[in-house]
């Protein structure tokens, strides 16, 4: 359980981390159905984020992945980003039940799947399943 002063210091972080111009990986995009299946045709390695501008546990995912998706080992990496609100038709093909929720693939076949996880171990776990 976090503390008061440690919950400051997280959402202070993710919030200097949301206003900050993204350092991911080069790969990163918008979903579109069309670029999904591009990847997937080609057999890249893919992390699908479904998230929320809202979402506080969303922003500290993605201050995560600011730091796992520059590493070597994912730079092939393909990120889609889906938006939670405005995207519900492919929140539901993806199966997600909420927001904060990442899936990878290798290709076409998903190859794991996290919901509300923000520890850095969990996230890398699942990103190197993609490799």
């Amino acid at each position: 359980m976090l503390d008061r002063r440690a919950f400051l210091i997280a959402l202070t972080a993710a919030s200097t981390f949301a206003s900050a111009p993204s350092a991911l990986a080069a790969d990163q995009m918008a979903f579109t159905q069309q670029a999904f299946d591009a990847a997937q045709k080609a057999g890249k390695p893919i992390l699908v984020e479904i998230t929320a501008s809202w979402c506080p546990t969303c922003k500290a995912q993605k201050q995560v992945l600011g730091g796992l998706l520059p590493m070597p080992e994912h730079k092939n990496l393909a990120v889609f980003e889906v938006d939670f609100d405005a995207q519900k038709d492919v929140v539901r093909a993806f199966n997600a039940q909420m927001q904060s929720t990442l899936i990878t693939f290798k290709g076409a076949t998903e190859v794991g799947r996290l919901v509300g996880e923000t520890k850095a171990d969990a996230i890398k776990q699942l990103l190197d399943t993609t490799i």
